[in-house]
């Protein structure tokens, strides 16, 4: 069994409500204790000898933008031996929007990260993320590199991966235009997406597009349509330019900590040669490339990220007791934040 919390913590720099759900894996105890009060759960006490589970490093889950979760639909419950944090970005799902709307950085997604594994009591995490999740989780080992113990990239790009989607510039030279359109009319863009984002045809275009529609179901891919026509597009194109405008094409050389790179060969939002590039230029870092796979490639082939992820962490961490201070009873469910 596993212990689930959802919570909030709060950005250092602006004070910004960030939404976060941990699932930790309950010690046989804790199960009989479970039994015998239904309301009263604890996902990692303070024990003496620490079970297995509560010796491997967390892991937290980084998502790519305008995405809460979707793509870690077959992964997240895969990994009950460990503690898993994942948060939602400022704007993005649960998080509240910042009440600066240039506060949307990937220096600023980075230090949130910080804040929710402060809050959660996790010290040092594996960081697997997804699209720009892959430059949070570089970002984010560059400013805290005390906190990373290791990183799985997945079909993401460590710089300006606007320059190279769908295999050219042009979203990012167009970038620019859009934003401005969307700043002068952002209500009607706001509708137009609540309207047309959550439906099948929104689906059936996505499948014309990039994903696979024969091993993504409706009900696998919905969930983004839904996230994503809830986000302001005007906080949507900020961070979209952020992560444009982000490189962290220098810090390749100096990581430092065991990575795994997943590239998929039809993905058309990063091109497989950006993983290829990436993997090459990070010290001993091990590459997987997926093939027939596009950017949702962790739903399209759920078996092999699950193997490669299980056998990853299994020889870099499975027995790091050090790396998360204790998550206990202590850390109580709070409501929503009011305003």
């Amino acid at each position: 069994m596993v212990d689930h919390r959802r919570r909030y913590a709060v950005a250092a720099v602006d004070q910004t409500p960030l939404f976060y759900e941990v699932w930790a894996p309950l010690r046989p105890d804790d199960l009989s204790s479970a039994a015998s009060d239904a309301a009263t759960t604890a996902a990692v006490h303070d024990a003496t000898e620490p079970s297995p589970a509560q010796r491997a490093v967390p892991v937290l889950l980084c998502d790519g933008i305008g995405c809460d979760g979707y793509v870690w639909r077959y992964l997240r419950p895969d990994l009950t031996d460990r503690v898993v944090a994942h948060g939602h970005y400022r704007g993005h799902g649960r998080s509240r929007e910042p009440s600066d709307g240039d506060r949307v950085t990937i220096a600023d997604l980075a230090d949130d990260q910080i804040a929710i594994l402060d809050d959660a009591g996790l010290e040092r995490v594996v960081i697997i993320g997804h699209s720009m999740g892959v430059q949070v989780a570089l970002e984010t080992m560059r400013r805290h590199r005390d906190r990373v113990a290791g990183l799985v990239l997945v079909c993401g790009a460590p710089s300006h991966p606007l320059r190279t989607f769908r295999g050219a510039a042009t979203l990012e030279q167009v970038l620019p235009r859009v934003s401005a359109v969307v700043d002068s009319v952002p209500q009607v863009f706001q509708r137009l997406a609540r309207l047309a984002l959550p439906t099948r045809l929104a689906y059936e275009v996505a499948s014309w597009l990039e994903i696979q529609r024969d091993k993504v179901s409706p009900a696998d891919f919905m969930p983004y349509l839904h996230g994503m026509s809830r986000i302001d597009p005007r906080l949507f194109v900020r961070m979209l330019a952020a992560a444009g405008q982000h490189s962290a094409d220098d810090f390749l050389g100096a990581v430092d900590v065991p990575t795994l790179v997943f590239g998929a060969t039809e993905d058309g939002f990063t091109p497989m040669d950006r993983s290829r590039q990436m993997a090459a230029h990070i010290p001993g870092a091990v590459l997987v490339e997926v093939e027939h796979g596009s950017h949702t490639a962790p739903l399209e082939h759920p078996g092999i990220f699950l193997r490669r992820i299980r056998e990853f962490l299994h020889a870099n961490f499975a027995d790091q007791s050090l790396s998360s201070r204790n998550y206990s009873s202590s850390h109580v469910d709070p409501a929503e934040p009011e305003g």
